[in-house]
């Protein structure tokens, strides 16, 4: 298969210690990029994805001192990137509580290895339920980001993001994006059994790579990567259960029209679904 039908991802799901303060965060980034080099120095790479809020803590007492830890585009997170990126000659993708005015949100952006930010997406539903707070602390996004690697396009998206089906779909069906990243900071509270049931169906009923990509440590970790098409031969890669995973993953792009031509699925579906409905027992009206 030729090169330029296969991106090479390198998926990290890491550890991120307790980051109340800049010095925290700042050491915590020089951290990562360390072990970050020490990979792409070992094995050729596309793309680096980093999990949401990559670079500090997902607690309360960290999105208490938000306002010292958020960043502008151009923050210590991008600087700590763009020097990875151009370095290695890679894209990397990671996240950041975002400062914008008087809102913070939360952020992914990609910075190309040319050092160019080209883009970012911020998440567009908050979630505020067992261990998430992010209504109380974050402004929800207002628009989509998509980016081409070697001819394929791929579209971040963020933890809650995945449980409205709409969101891939629009992604997938009118901006042709072929690989879901999504990042996560996925805590073990009772709504954690279900995030894999969504991750690999928005895959298969889009037809699309998706990686769901958490965070690492005792109550995080058992990120995935979805393929267009899985079943008993073809099961997606799951990482470790709570350590640091550094994964590389083989993005083949034949897989995209392998999975469409034996299934059907985006040619057999209808335009839209408001059509009449035949309600049973009919509605009574009560004479005026």
């Amino acid at each position: 298969m030729a090169a330029r039908d296969t991106l090479h991802l390198l998926a990290c799901q890491i550890d991120i210690p307790l980051t109340e303060t800049p010095k925290a965060r700042d050491s915590h980034l020089a951290d990562t990029a360390t072990k970050l080099r020490a990979r792409l120095s070992a094995q050729s790479t596309d793309i680096v994805v980093l999990p949401e809020l990559s670079s500090i803590d997902y607690s309360r007492a960290a999105f208490d001192h938000l306002d010292a830890l958020s960043e502008p585009l151009d923050g210590i997170s991008y600087r700590t990137w763009r020097a990875i990126a151009v370095e290695f000659g890679v894209y990397v993708c990671y996240s950041f509580p975002r400062r914008d005015g008087a809102r913070i949100l939360i952020s992914v952006a990609v910075v190309t290895p040319d050092g160019v930010l080209a883009g970012h997406y911020d998440k567009l539903h908050l979630c505020q339920y067992g261990a998430s707070m992010e209504k109380e602390y974050f402004a929800p996004g207002d628009h989509l980001f998509t980016f081409e690697v070697k001819g394929l396009i791929l579209a971040p998206i963020i933890c809650y993001d995945i449980r409205f089906p709409e969101l891939v779909r629009t992604l997938v069906l009118q901006h042709s994006v072929d690989v879901i990243l999504h990042g996560g900071a996925y805590f073990r509270d009772p709504s954690f059994p279900t995030w894999h049931a969504f991750a690999t169906t928005r895959a298969i009923e889009n037809q699309c790579f998706l990686l769901s990509l958490n965070r690492a440590g005792a109550s995080y970790g058992n990120s995935i990567f979805c393929y267009p098409w899985m079943d008993e031969t073809q099961g997606p890669q799951r990482f470790a259960a709570h350590d640091a995973d550094f994964r590389h993953i083989r993005i083949e792009r034949h897989r995209l029209s392998d999975a469409r031509i034996a299934y059907t699925f985006l040619q057999d579906r209808r335009n839209a679904y408001g059509m009449p409905c035949t309600v049973y027992p009919p509605v009574r009206h009560s004479p005026d």
